[in-house]
C-alpha cells in the first residue's frame, strides 16, 4: 500500500512538473508583429530585440510588419493569434490612443491582450517654428491665451498621441489652439519648419533634422520631471502643474498566453532593454529603459487607456 501511494505521488508530481514545463516552453519560432511600416522607430527596436531573444531562448525570432489603420490591423492579427506566445505585438502608446478614438475596433485592448514588458519610455518634445518669437512654453501659452484659435499645431493625425497630448495641454493651460492633422508626423514637421504651423508635439527623432538646421526650436518636454535625455529643456509641468505625457514602447501577447512564459519574456526584455545596442536606439527618441513586471505594465496600460478615453469623450475626438 505504501509503495502504491509513493508511486501515485511520484506520478502526480511528474504530471505537475510536466504541466509547468509546458507552460514555460518557448516556441521554436516566434513572430514579433510591428503594426507599423518598416523603417519606423518601433520597427528598428523590434529588429534589435529579435536576435537577442533568439540567442537567449535558442529559437528563431522574426519580425513582421503589418501596418495600417493606426496600428489596428497588426494588433487585430495578434489578438486572433494562438495563445502560446508564438506571435507577439511590439507597439507603442499609439496602441491606446487608437483604442480611445476608434470605439469600434475588432478587438478589446484590455481583454484580448496580455501586457508582457515595457521596453522604454520618454517624453514628447514641445516645439515651435523658428519663425515664431517664443523662447519658452510660458510665452507660447500666453500668446495662445491672448488669441484663442490663432496658433496652429500639427500632428500625425486625428487621435494620435501628439493630438491628444496637445488637447490635454490646452485643457491644462486654458488655451484653444487649432489642430491641423497631417498624414504622418514627418509632413507636420516639414510645415512646422516652413512656418505654416506654429507648434507641434512630437517624438524627438522626427524633429531632430529641423532642430539641427535651426528651423525648429524646442521649448519643453511633456514630462512631469526633468528628463535625463533633455537636460536643457524644462518639463511642461513647471508651467502646467500635473501635466505629464510619456510615450512608451512595449511588448504584448494574446490574452491567455501562459503567465510563466510571459514572466520569462519579461525578465529577458528587462535585460535586453539595457544592452548598449538597445540603449543607442532608445536614445534617438530620448527614451530610457524601464524595468517593470507584467502586472505593473498592465496597470499602466489600464490607467492610460482610461485617461485617453476620457479626453476623447470630452472633446468628441474620433479617428474613425
Amino acid at each position: 500500500m505504501k509503495a502504491l501511494m509513493q508511486t501515485t505521488l511520484f506520478l502526480a508530481a511528474s504530471l505537475l512538473a510536466g504541466a509547468a514545463a509546458a507552460q514555460t516552453e518557448v516556441p521554436k519560432q516566434v513572430k514579433i508583429v510591428v503594426p507599423f511600416t518598416a523603417g519606423a522607430s518601433n520597427d528598428a527596436i523590434a529588429r534589435a530585440i529579435a536576435p537577442q531573444l533568439a540567442a537567449r531562448f535558442g529559437n528563431i525570432v522574426i519580425v513582421e510588419n503589418r501596418g495600417g489603420a493606426a496600428g489596428a490591423i497588426g494588433s487585430e492579427y495578434v489578438a486572433r493569434s494562438p495563445k502560446d506566445g508564438s506571435v507577439l505585438l511590439l507597439t507603442s502608446s499609439t496602441f491606446l490612443t487608437t483604442a480611445a478614438t476608434q470605439p469600434h475596433l475588432p478587438y478589446d485592448p484590455l481583454k484580448q491582450f496580455a501586457p508582457v514588458a515595457m521596453i522604454g519610455q520618454g517624453p514628447l518634445v514641445i516645439a515651435a517654428s523658428a519663425q515664431t518669437p517664443y523662447t519658452s512654453l510660458k510665452q507660447l501659452l500666453e500668446a495662445a491665451r491672448a488669441k484663442p484659435g490663432a496658433l496652429n499645431y500639427g500632428s500625425a493625425g486625428v487621435g494620435s498621441l501628439a493630438h491628444l497630448a496637445a488637447v490635454m495641454m490646452d485643457d491644462a493651460a486654458g488655451t484653444d489652439m487649432t489642430h491641423v492633422p497631417y498624414k504622418g508626423a514627418a509632413n507636420a514637421a516639414s510645415d512646422l519648419a516652413g512656418g505654416l504651423i506654429q507648434v507641434m508635439l512630437s517624438n524627438y527623432s522626427t524633429l531632430a533634422p529641423m532642430v539641427q538646421g535651426k528651423k525648429v526650436k524646442l521649448l519643453a518636454t511633456t514630462a512631469q520631471e526633468s528628463s535625463p535625455a533633455f537636460p536643457d529643456l524644462q518639463p511642461a509641468a513647471h508651467a502646467l502643474p500635473g501635466y505629464s505625457v510619456q510615450i512608451w514602447v512595449g511588448l504584448f501577447a494574446p490574452a491567455g498566453t501562459p503567465q510563466p512564459y510571459i514572466d520569462k519574456l519579461n525578465a529577458a526584455l528587462n535585460d535586453i532593454s539595457t544592452t548598449p545596442e538597445m540603449k543607442a536606439l532608445l536614445d534617438l527618441d530620448g527614451t530610457v529603459p524601464v524595468r517593470m513586471d507584467s502586472a505593473e505594465f498592465g496597470a499602466r496600460v489600464r490607467d492610460e487607456l482610461a485617461l485617453w478615453q476620457g479626453i476623447a469623450r470630452k472633446h468628441g475626438i474620433s479617428s474613425e
